[in-house]
């Protein structure tokens, strides 16, 4: 059984390098346009902090968010956006304030969660583990998408492993998600952390196998870069297949982000 503690801590230090870049933002800054369409930096944090409530929600009142889950179900296209959009309409303090918060009550909600606990998600049921590698895995992509729409780099750091792993763990989901039957084999992971370590996953002897950048990988995990302009190697066709539909996230498949200009 996971110990969650190691995770939820490094969820609290995405939130936190998250929060940093964004409390000292201007009113009008918050309206910055992203590279998710029709998305603004309001638009990010709001959306980080309606999946926190229903997290939330998840861990503490099964039943009401499974009530959250039919209007889903009811609105599959626009459900997310919808969500997002209210929280954008408030006042910048106020979205940020209610973000700081719901975080916070995820966290505690997490660790005092008993062991072995399972939670209902929109995919398959997760343990407090899951969940916050979940909630981690969005807070560092959303917060790409916040970074770059400020003109900001943002120095990768090895909480990523939590990111790639998930990465890993969803290889077959994202094969049924796009209707394909997943490989019956294992593939072999390796993967370069930002640190310098080495970060693997699978039989050694694997015949398919991916290799390259742990940055590059969930940055195609989490469908914020294209494959094209990533160092990432696959040997052997299902290999290959899954680096073009891989995704980290619950739901159906996202549009993934073009190819930069020159890798067309």
């Amino acid at each position: 059984m996971a110990d969650p503690t190691p995770v939820i801590d490094d969820l609290r230090a995405e939130n936190d390098e998250l929060d940093l870049l964004v409390a000292v933002l201007r009113p009008e800054e918050w309206a910055r346009p992203t590279p998710a369409p029709g998305w603004t930096v309001a638009h990010q944090i709001a959306h980080l902090a309606w999946t926190d409530r229903s997290a939330l929600l998840a861990v503490t009142d099964a039943e009401a968010f499974q009530a959250l889950v039919e209007k889903a179900l009811a609105a599959p296209d626009s459900f997310v956006d919808e969500g997002a959009e209210d929280g954008a309409r408030l006042p910048s303090a106020e979205l940020l304030a209610g973000w700081r918060a719901g975080r916070d009550d995820l966290r505690r909600a997490l660790r005092d969660a008993p062991a072995g606990s399972r939670f209902p998600w929109y995919g398959p049921p997760m343990s407090a583990a899951s969940m916050a590698t979940a909630r981690l895995m969005e807070t560092w992509a959303h917060g790409l998408d916040i970074a770059d729409a400020l003109g900001v780099a943002r120095p990768p750091t090895d909480r990523l492993r939590h990111v790639a792993r998930l990465g890993v763990r969803t290889r077959d989901f994202a094969h049924v998600v796009h209707g394909l039957t997943p490989p019956a084999e294992e593939f072999r992971v390796e993967l370069r952390a930002p640190s310098g370590d080495l970060w693997t996953y699978g039989p050694q002897d694997a015949a398919q196998r991916v290799t390259g950048p742990a940055l590059d990988f969930c940055l195609l995990v989490t469908q914020r870069a294209h494959r094209a302009d990533l160092g990432l190697r696959a040997e052997g066709p299902d290999a290959d297949r899954w680096l073009g539909i891989a995704q980290a996230f619950a739901g159906p498949p996202g549009a993934g982000r073009p190819p930069r200009e020159g890798t067309r």
